[in-house]
């Protein structure tokens, strides 16, 4: 059941917007995830896990900056999600952003999809 939009939020140079479908969450930053706005995303994802979303995929497409704090929220949330036999699927990332999670090997932990459509069809 698709619930539609249920929340977003805005700081600076971050705006996040989460979707429900069913028991996946789709969490779509965008702007730049860094010290300053990482709470405008971690927030959210918290709150998705918390509220019982197994699945949380977080719709890359948008981010244009992603700093080690940022790398650092998505990691926690994965730890999270996976600790309460969910999952945390990245999708659509912009080669500037898919370069950090290269570079830290960020990458080989996290399930990454071209698009957002090839994420919510797995």
């Amino acid at each position: 059941m698709d619930r539609g939009t249920v929340g977003s939020t805005r700081k600076g140079r971050l705006h996040v917007e989460v979707r429900e479908q069913g028991s996946t969450a789709v969490v779509t930053p965008v702007g730049e995830l860094d010290h300053a706005t990482a709470d405008v995303l971690r927030e959210p994802l918290e709150a998705c896990l918390d509220n019982g979303c197994t699945r949380v995929v977080v719709d890359c497409s948008g981010l244009e900056f992603c700093d080690s704090t940022g790398l650092n929220v998505l990691l926690g949330a994965r730890l999270k999600a996976e600790a309460e036999g969910g999952a945390v699927h990245l999708a659509g990332m912009q080669p500037v952003v898919a370069r950090v999670f290269e570079i830290t090997g960020a990458e080989a932990v996290f399930t990454v999809h071209p698009t957002l459509d090839a994420a919510l069809a797995e």
